[in-house]
């Protein structure tokens, strides 16, 4: 250690009280999250508000960390909530054991299960990190309806995932 070497410490501490301070103002303006970041989970919708969860529980058994939950329930004519035979009844996520590692949405075989772009998941409370169904289901848009209600997209269930057997080979619907 040279003589000179507190002296340098010093000087680099000295130039920095001059630079002009870099300030985030986080709580009140949260910075925006990179486009393809995968933060918090969601269920989406079909066009007309039915939800694409079938109720499969692929999601669950594909998570490592075991923090999924579904319990699937059968559809009625009086209440239907997808267009497949079952729908996700119960789903919770526990956000105190995911770690985010997006196999559940590669497992989801209806594309019901995606993650968005909001990464503002901590809480002090454990019980506010277990997200229920209610808390991941997406919004209803404009022209969509809240379940329960009868198939509009179709007559069956082909009709809301592959637009219908002639659609899907690229023939004209009859």
């Amino acid at each position: 250690m040279g003589f000179l070497d507190p002296v340098k410490g010093f000087g680099v501490t000295f130039g920095m009280m001059f630079k002009k301070v870099a300030t985030e103002e986080y709580p009140e303006a949260g910075a925006p999250a990179a486009p393809r970041y995968h933060g918090r989970h969601q269920l989406n919708r079909h066009p007309d508000g039915l939800e694409k969860c079938v109720g499969c529980e692929l999601c669950a058994w594909a998570c490592p960390a075991d923090a999924i939950f579904v319990e699937g329930g059968d559809n009625t004519e009086e209440a239907r909530y997808s267009p497949g035979e079952r729908y996700g009844a119960d789903y919770q996520i526990n956000y105190l054991r995911c770690i985010g590692c997006g196999l559940c949405i590669e497992a989801c075989p209806t594309r019901s299960l995606t993650m968005i772009n909001f990464y503002e998941l901590a809480d002090d409370d454990r019980q506010r990190l277990i997200y229920t169904k209610e808390d991941l289901l997406a919004p209803l848009l404009p022209g969509m309806e809240q379940p329960p209600h009868p198939m509009r997209l179709g007559d069956n269930e082909q009709d809301y995932y592959v637009n219908g057997p002639e659609l899907a080979r690229g023939e004209a619907p009859k």
